[in-house]
């Protein structure tokens, strides 16, 4: 059997020697009961697919870890050493008595042995084996930088998550932390969190993590971080891949041995990781002078007994096989409470009928009620906690929002509403110890709830001439905390203090750091406190116009009385010179032309004369990034720039009248300052515009197209006439364009995106592969978890498997699409006779939207966008709806539980009526129940809640006196296509006159046949179990009485429980 041992060298050779990187099976025996020794908060990783265990490097042991490897895989040494017993060695509990005679040496490399061999870890610590030799870590104290967040001032290193993260990081125990606290750490160190302050730029936090393999180090399973002491790991992106390939077949003497291990295979053991490596590879691996080696010779040819083959326990001591057998199990229980502990969190649950609002914000009535603590698994869907604060809160009765809250200065304050019962509570970007406010989501003890960021409530401290008793103005100050909405408008301030009209003044900060009063104007008091840069803490002086003095304010230096006294512009160095001089204020008026400001900041700023030439004035936006240029024939009340403006000097002319300044970037995640800018004219086309930026940006091919970035600082619509001008397209100076690989369709073709819609508890002939039918191996599918019973949306369980791009005509009809759909590959899976088994939908926020019918219509008409993509739902029958059918998903109440049955499909003809009582007899038709005795309702998934469709909206004109009844169609139900209807049987029993044979549906039963005359009419009794009763006790659950009886007969017979309930 051959081998290949590789030697990794440690940049670091003693800097951290024999420290313990993780926990590890310690000096203590577990055949006594004893603990391992646990040292951080997750245990040591299992072992990887080759089932081998590696050793870890202490620091500078690359060499003693390929010795003991090469021992360990030389069966004659380590049965020899197994072999050697208590006689021989003594015993390890017997080491501290004086005259016992315990060889710790050969005791401890058969610890390690049998830790190789049958502990399931990655890799095994050789930390009691070097005790054992003597060697201490004391030796050279571990190096470890003491680096402190606060010590950070320079806001580029903020600005660096890298530095940032290690930092965090290095203030850890054993430099090992879970992800999510890593995030939470670093939310309470710079006052911001990953995605606001990071993602845009570098991605999720994990993406991050493991993109800087070399400095981070994330466990298997991606839950905890910890920072690499020693020389950078290798990239493991292109052999990790190919591992399953390469691996074969396991050599006889590992662990997980199989008979068909016979052949041998090399493998390349690197430290803590033990991969297979072709042979190829290890003729690369020792080219070149500066190869390291080890020279290990043994027998050419071994004879090994039967019973040694796959059986790595052979030989090894009985009490060693007891103490790895306590290992394993000790490993697995840690394991799952790290598990456990690291998916785990804590929610504060703010209970809304507890509350009142008052003062711009929420306020408990009751400290001890009013807040709830629950820890749950943020693993499980947002549904899952849903249901379960249903079973916590007994007396909550109606519709449940939950929604995400903050506690701010003024009171608690609610902010986005969590929605999709079928998303993961982690993948909602709830943090530990978050606050969800638990409501109707409407009012709060009968009052409005504005929620939202833009509504925030700010604490603003409010100074005004206080009054005396009989109402008149004293000569002193008086301060007052008041409430207001971030987003209401600054002259708000007056009305709260019964002002009628005045000025208000806000404190700004001067270079120097010293403050003082600015008059805001009055055309800046419909901004908003947020537009106004007021926040929480601000201070604001509200003086009466009404008042003799002209300000509060005395003029003295840091004073000022308003306004108007602000009387330039200030104007940055941009331009790469020597001039000491990085800013100057030039004096100027509404009505100063930008040439001749440009031309003084030159001059101040004592720049070379060139510059006026080629040079510009580039207003700053609030995060400081360089704007469109500003024409120099412009004044500044023609620029739109305010007194005080601060204005860039930079290189290059502004555009002319005739030509456009535009930004743009490459691809649609576009990162600050990657943006480039280009000058064109207005009348360009947008090919020539793409060719331009292509030579620009140095990208080859002609495989691109433009988009504009929308407001929302995404890629917007494609620009697809590419002989169009700028101007035509409605292209503006400052816009950015964006870059985006892929050719457009031709013109009059789209390109649209198939996925197949499979409703839940559908049931017939479709078949599909395994990995559709998960939905799990694909990037490209979307499958919620099930929520059969759950009341709510009939698509919420369904799933959406993408099956490919069908590029047809706009001309072509829907059946076409049907057609071209049908031969795609992965739709090769599914048996569909034809394309009229097949219903169309279009797809909107994950879930089918709009119903596609009339199958020989064309594309066009449907007026589909670039964008749009199409689902198809397979039928059990051919179907053709008409254009006054509405298809409805309706879904029966389960009796006793908050739970609803499969949806079933509904097709609804509106032209005999489409008012609530036309679709309550629709409905009683179609489950055989009387019209009086059931109740309809449409559920809103957005607002998770139900609108009870009633038969009382009737309204009397005054002129003809006829009843006019509303269309469902209309508000405020809205009823289309794909809606859900619940019925729910609306009294404890009902008496159904039927025939015999006859099927209730819904029940899944006949009316037996054979009780009396074959057209006697039968009268069914269902009735359901009252709460109490013993039924009801033990199952939770209603149980169903049929008694079938005529006025001449008397039969009569149970059926308890029923298949489905009604």
């Amino acid at each position: 059997m051959s081998y290949f041992l590789r030697v990794i060298f440690s940049f670091t050779m003693f800097g951290d020697l024999f420290e313990e990187d993780y926990s590890s099976v310690s000096n203590n025996q577990y055949g006594k009961g004893k603990k391992l020794k646990t040292k951080v908060l997750e245990p040591p990783a299992p072992r990887e697919f080759t089932n081998l265990s590696g050793i870890r490097n202490q620091g500078g042991t690359c060499y003693l870890n390929s010795l003991l490897q090469t021992l360990h895989f030389t069966p004659e040494f380590r049965e020899a050493l197994f072999s050697l017993g208590p006689e021989e060695l003594g015993s390890l509990e017997e080491k501290d008595k004086p005259d016992a005679k315990v060889r710790i040496i050969p005791l401890q490399l058969q610890r390690l042995f049998a830790q190789l061999l049958l502990v399931d870890q990655e890799a095994a610590s050789t930390a009691d084996l070097t005790d054992s030799f003597g060697w201490t870590s004391n030796e050279e104290e571990k190096s470890k930088p003491d680096v402190n967040l606060k010590d950070i001032k320079n806001e580029d290193e903020i600005d660096d998550p890298l530095m940032i993260l290690k930092a965090i990081l290095l203030q850890e125990e054993s430099n090992l932390i879970p992800v999510d606290q890593l995030g939470q750490k670093l939310l309470k160190k710079i006052g911001i969190s990953w995605n606001k302050k990071y993602r845009k730029q570098h991605g999720p936090l994990r993406k991050f993590l493991k993109l800087h393999s070399q400095i981070f180090l994330l466990s298997s399973d991606g839950n905890t971080v910890s920072l690499l002491k020693n020389c950078p790991l290798q990239a493991e992106s292109g052999f990790q891949r190919n591992d399953q390939q390469i691996f074969k077949t396991l050599p006889s003497e590992s662990p997980g041995w199989n008979d068909r291990s016979s052949c041998s295979h090399w493998f390349d053991i690197n430290d803590s990781r033990v991969q297979p490596i072709r042979e190829k590879d290890i003729e690369q691996q020792f080219e070149g002078k500066e190869s390291a080696y080890m020279l290990f010779y043994r027998k050419s040819q071994l004879q090994r007994p039967p019973e040694a083959r796959a059986n790595p326990r052979y030989r090894v001591p009985c009490h060693l096989l007891n103490e790895m057998d306590a290992a394993n199990i000790e490993l697995q229980t840690k394991r799952a409470e790290c598990d456990s502990t690291s998916n785990n969190f804590e929610l504060h649950l703010h209970m809304g009928p507890h509350y009142h609002f008052f003062n711009g914000a929420l306020h408990p009535v009751s400290q001890t009620e009013s807040v709830w603590d629950l820890i749950f698994d943020k693993r499980k869907t947002l549904g899952d906690l849903r249901q379960s604060i249903f079973q916590l809160l007994e007396f909550w009765e109606g519709d449940m929002v939950l929604s995400v809250a903050k506690f701010l200065p003024a009171g608690l304050h609610v902010y986005q509403t969590l929605d999709g019962d079928d998303l993961a509570l982690c993948e909602l970007d709830l943090a530990d110890e978050e606050d969800i406010f638990v409501w109707n989501g409407v009012e709060v003890g009968g009052a409005h709830i504005p929620t939202g960021s833009d509504c925030e409530p700010l604490l603003l401290n409010v100074l005004h001439l206080a009054r005396s008793s009989e109402g008149e103005k004293c000569q002193h100050l008086t301060e007052s905390a008041h409430v207001f909405p971030s987003n209401a408008e600054v002259g708000s301030v007056f009305t709260a203090l019964a002002i009628p009209a005045g000025v208000a003044f806000v404190v700004s900060a001067e270079p120097a750091g010293e403050e003082h009063w600015t008059a805001i104007p009055e055309e800046d008091l419909r901004k908003t406190f947020r537009e106004q840069g007021l926040r929480n803490g601000s201070s604001l002086l509200v003086q009466d116009s009404s008042h003799d003095d002209n300000s509060l304010l005395t003029k003295q230096g840091k004073w000022i009385t308003g306004v108007n006294e602000i009387n330039w512009i200030q104007v940055k160095n941009a331009c790469p010179s020597g001039s000491e001089e990085e800013q100057v204020r030039i004096p100027a008026t509404a009505n100063t032309v930008v040439f001749d400001i440009r031309i003084k900041a030159i001059k101040e700023l004592k720049l070379m004369k060139e510059l006026a030439e080629n040079s510009c004035l580039r207003p700053f936006d609030r995060n400081g990034k360089l704007l469109c240029p500003v024409p120099d024939c412009y004044t500044l009340k023609e620029a739109e720039l305010k007194m005080g403006s601060s204005l860039g000097l930079c290189p290059g002319k502004a555009p002319t009248s005739s030509q456009l300044f535009l930004f743009f970037a490459v691809g649609s995640d576009i990162q600050p300052g990657t943006e480039m800018e280009i000058i064109v004219e207005e009348t360009i086309s947008v090919r020539d515009c793409l060719k331009i930026m292509l030579e620009k940006s140095g990208l080859p091919g002609d495989m691109w197209h433009l988009r504009k970035m929308d407001w929302c600082y995404e890629a917007g619509e494609p620009l697809c006439e590419e002989g169009a001008a700028l101007k035509e397209l409605t292209i503006r100076s400052g816009d950015t364009l964006l870059l985006i690989e892929g050719k457009l369709p031709p013109p009059g073709f789209l390109k649209v995106p198939i996925w197949w819609y499979q409703p839940r508890g559908a049931s017939g002939q479709w078949k599909s592969h395994p990995d559709q039918a998960s939905c799990t191996p694909s990037p490209g599918v979307w499958r919620p978890p099930s929520t059969q019973g759950a009341p709510g949306d009939a698509h919420a369980g369904a799933s959406l498997c993408y099956l490919g791009d069908v590029d047809i005509s706009e001309e072509a009809t829907l059946v076409e699409l049907k057609s071209q759909a049908m031969v795609l590959p992965a739709f090769s899976e599914f048996l569909v006779p034809s394309p009229a088994f097949l219903r169309a939908w279009t797809v909107e926020s994950r879930r089918p939207g709009r119903l596609l019918r009339t199958g020989q219509q064309q594309l066009r008409e449907y007026k589909l966008g670039k964008g749009t993509e199409i689902c198809l739902e397979p039928l059990q029958k051919e179907e053709n709806l008409g254009p006054q059918e509405v298809l409805l998903r309706t879904q029966m109440r389960l009796p006793g539980v908050r739970a609803y049955g499969l949806p079933q499909d509904l097709v609804w003809d509106t032209a005999r009526g489409g008012t609530a009582g036309a679709l309550r007899q629709r409905v009683a038709d179609f489950y055989s129940l009387p019209v009086e005795k059931i109740e309809v309702a449409k559920y809103f998934p957005e607002k998770f809640e139900w609108l009870p469709v009633s038969s009382w909206n009737q309204q009397i004109t005054k002129r003809k006196k006829k009843k006019k009844q509303e269309s469902l169609q209309g508000a405020p139900y809205y009823l289309k296509d794909g809606d859900t209807i619940g019925v729910k049987v609306s009294c404890r029993t009902a008496n159904l006159p039927l025939r015999r044979n006859t099927s209730i549906r819904g029940l899944g039963r006949e009316v037996p046949s054979g009780l009396h005359g074959t057209d006697d009419p039968v009268v069914c009794t269902l009735s359901r179990g009252e709460p109490g009763s013993p039924s009801d006790e033990a199952s939770r659950a209603s149980v169903l009485d049929l008694r079938f009886g005529s006025d001449l007969n008397k039969n009569a017979f149970e059926v308890s429980p029923p298949s489905v309930l009604l």
